[in-house]
């Protein structure tokens, strides 16, 4: 099995790159946003940010983002856009599929912790405007993350080394990206680790980010909003409020359902589901990529 794919080095150096001028770029929006919402440089998380300005930060990150993928694509990597995976093919349903599973996945770890006693019900909070923000917020979260992670990083992978090793690659870096959040453990990240596994591996087959997206925002936004865990160790507005009986790694404790045992289960259930569902789909619009890349080729 060809682990390096010879003479196609561009993917990783392309990566490498962008890596500064990205943390640059997206550091200094944010600081220059975070003094105009007033936040604290020296504290800024989501526990001290309120949920308007949790929004308006994420809003930020968002389009700092995709600028900088979408320049990086088409100016330096010389490539079009539609690269990064925004095909029309099955657009609704792969997104079905994404929410469905995150659905899933979130409330059988609901359940089974109720069961076994590690957390309890405590009441029903119902706020429609931080509802709304949630929702707001968590679709933000998982464009930014797959068009970087998946999108724009993965894809570059792809282009050096073996899909899998490049997936594999993939997901230890979305999981470095999580350090530095509240509560982190060598559980949770382990755990986040699965997580870009199964986020990456439709795209392997499929070259289309919306079964990503769809997938990474119903696991944030069921896991946090609607059944009470934090999420990636961050303490939001929830509808159900949750109480651990003892915080610990079956529960997740304070970084969420991501810290818990529970969710490795889940998590190699749906690889296995993601790769049935996507292993012999031929990417709808990757002879019009190629095309448009050829083009693109020639005019440079």
């Amino acid at each position: 099995m060809e682990i390096v794919k010879k003479g196609k080095s561009n993917g990783w150096k392309s990566i490498l790159k962008f890596i500064f001028p990205y943390l640059i770029g997206v550091g200094t929006l944010q600081i220059i946003g975070a003094l105009v919402l007033g936040l604290d440089l020296k504290n800024i998380n989501s526990s001290t940010q309120s949920p308007v300005q949790l929004t308006v930060m994420t809003f930020i990150t968002m389009i700092a983002t995709v600028g900088l993928v979408w320049l990086f694509t088409t100016k330096v990597d010389k490539k079009p856009f539609s690269v990064i995976g925004f095909g029309k093919a099955l657009i609704g349903k792969d997104m079905l599929w994404g929410i469905l599973m995150g659905l899933v996945i979130m409330l059988s770890g609901y359940v089974i912790l109720i069961q076994i006693h590690e957390i309890q019900f405590v009441k029903l909070n119902f706020q429609a405007l931080n509802l709304l923000l949630n929702v707001a917020i968590f679709i933000m979260v998982a464009i930014t993350e797959e068009i970087l992670v998946r999108g724009y990083f993965l894809r570059n992978l792809m282009v050096s080394f073996n899909n899998y090793l490049a997936l594999f690659i993939s997901a230890l870096i979305f999981s470095l990206m999580h350090l530095d959040n509240p509560n982190v453990t060598p559980v949770s990240l382990s755990i986040i680790f699965l997580s870009g596994l199964v986020l990456g591996l439709s795209y392997l087959y499929t070259k289309n980010i919306w079964f990503p997206i769809a997938l990474h925002f119903s696991w944030n936004f069921f896991q946090g909003t609607i059944f009470g865990f934090n999420v990636s160790g961050m303490n939001m507005y929830k509808l159900i409020e949750t109480k651990y009986t003892t915080a610990n790694n079956w529960n997740g404790g304070k970084f969420g359902f991501e810290g818990s045992v529970v969710a490795v289960f889940f998590l190699l259930s749906a690889l296995a589901v993601v790769y049935f569902l996507f292993r012999n789909r031929k990417p709808a619009e990757l002879d019009d990529i190629q095309e448009l890349e050829i083009k693109t080729e020639l005019i440079s």
